[in-house]
């Protein structure tokens, strides 16, 4: 962060000072009191369980400065209506302040947080780029990653999430994003939005934020992400499979669940091996090839950090490699695209190891009135591409399978673990659902249970 004084801080957020308006504040803000060190203060947000009044005391004894509070408490203070937005004004400040700083911009139904790895990725090759931990995506999320960039900072990448309209044009208004990238638009949120055309509407405001100088890259795997094209007058980038594309894959194969193609842009032809699992990562990569050449990067330097790029975030597509058992956990989320794509790199592992495929899989949730069609669609591709098993935790919706497909439903995720007993070497398998199912619970109680059979210890 920029370097600001408690009292700078103040007169830009109109707050009440009740502390030394010298303070220097060198640090992003933490609304974790546990994370809060000398330079930083602290966000104290009311929760639907806690309020965060109530830890500012503890991020003061962690070394915070001061707290941005909506009311005067017994220690250092700055007191605003409220924090969020407070938070939004300073990070429009320092975004405006930083007039060499590149922004990207990242939206999509799927694929952002696995796009904003790879992108940071590369990037830090170049030079100093911030990039969001997790999925940091939303209004409380988004200004605390700008707030880390300073003058050094080079490329600043953000994820921009929404469930409402207007909320990522909110979020653009505070980021002034450089690149706009829409990975595609898909069936996440069809509950909150009411129709695919209601979600690309709003994707679409991320592309409508971009000045005249700007570049929108857009991906060609949905009907609505290409016709996004029509709200920028600038430069636009479109990636996907069709030899007429900006950027393109060609030559593509699946070795050992990992993708492996050609990427084209129109400097050339190069590479890529990825290191991570699973089909869908190649328009993550060509979406990240398409950045690449936005900024005039050599294609050398793309196809190199494609290849070399690996899992940053927990729980996507992660594998554990046990003795005679591969697990792979992609417990942090789940929708219809995701679902379907770790489905068939489940069928790919156990094809190439011998083995039964197993899938542990919940509920995908944000679905609206399409949800029990769209899980039912699940359960039918399931049988086409040959999975052997479903263990399906509360939710019906998945269907009872047909022909070599088994399908076990069960009530709880702890039910789902009867069932460890009957996998067998060379088995592979899945686990996956909606984040707040917390399927990674299954995930790391079948590595125990397996340990445990074959006496392997710790």
């Amino acid at each position: 962060m920029i370097t600001l004084t408690a009292g700078e801080i103040a007169l830009l957020v109109g707050g009440e000072l009740h502390c030394d308006k010298d303070l220097l504040i060198s640090k992003a803000p933490v609304f974790d009191s546990r994370l809060a060190t000398p330079g930083t203060f602290f966000l104290a947000l009311q929760g639907e369980q806690h309020d965060g009044h109530d830890f500012a005391a503890d991020a003061y004894r962690q070394g915070s400065m001061f707290s941005l509070t909506t009311h005067v408490i017994d220690g250092p203070c700055i007191v605003v209506k409220d924090v969020i937005y407070a938070l939004s004004i300073l990070a429009a400040f320092v975004r405006k302040r930083l007039t060499n700083l590149t922004v990207i911009g990242i939206t999509g139904s799927q694929g952002k947080t696995s796009t904003k790895d790879l992108l940071a990725h590369m990037l830090r090759t170049v030079g100093p780029t911030v990039s969001p931990a997790g999925s940091f995506n939303n209004d409380l999320g988004l200004p605390i990653t700008l707030l880390e960039c300073d003058d050094r900072t080079q490329f600043c990448i953000l994820e921009m999430g929404a469930r409402h309209k207007g909320d990522i044009a909110r979020l653009c208004e505070i980021a002034k994003p450089n690149i706009g990238v829409v990975l595609t638009v898909g069936s996440a949120h069809l509950g909150e939005f009411g129709s695919s055309a209601a979600i690309a509407q709003t994707k679409g405001e991320l592309i409508q934020s971009l000045d005249p100088s700007g570049v929108a890259i857009l991906g060609t795997y949905d009907e609505f992400t290409p016709l996004m094209a029509t709200l920028h007058t600038g430069r636009t980038l479109m990636f996907g499979e069709q030899a007429h594309l900006d950027v393109r894959a060609a030559d593509v194969e699946i070795r050992e669940g990992r993708p492996h193609f050609d990427v084209v842009t129109t400097a050339g032809r190069d590479a890529v091996g990825m290191r991570l699992v699973g089909a869908h990562h190649i328009a993550n990569a060509l979406a990240v090839a398409a950045v690449g050449t936005a900024l005039n990067l050599p294609l050398e330097l793309i196809a190199s950090s494609l290849s070399t790029a690996e899992t940053s975030s927990k729980w996507r597509m992660e594998l554990r490699e046990l003795e005679n058992l591969l697990i792979i956990n992609d417990s942090y989320n789940a929708n219809p695209v995701s679902m379907a794509a770790a489905m068939r790199s489940l069928a790919l592992f156990a094809q190439e190891r011998g083995g039964q495929s197993w899938a542990f899989i919940g509920k995908m949730h944000e679905l609206g009135e399409s949800g029990p069609s769209l899980s039912a669609a699940i359960g039918t591709l399931a049988q086409e591409i040959g999975i052997d098993h479903l263990v399906v935790v509360n939710a019906p919706e998945y269907g009872n399978g047909a022909g070599e497909l088994a399908v076990h439903h069960v009530l709880t995720i702890e039910e789902a673990g009867k069932y460890f007993e009957y996998l067998a070497e060379g088995d592979v398998a899945l686990v996956k659902a909606s984040r707040s199912e917390g399927f990674e619970k299954i995930a790391d109680s079948l590595e125990l249970y397996w340990k445990e059979k074959n006496g392997v210890n710790e």
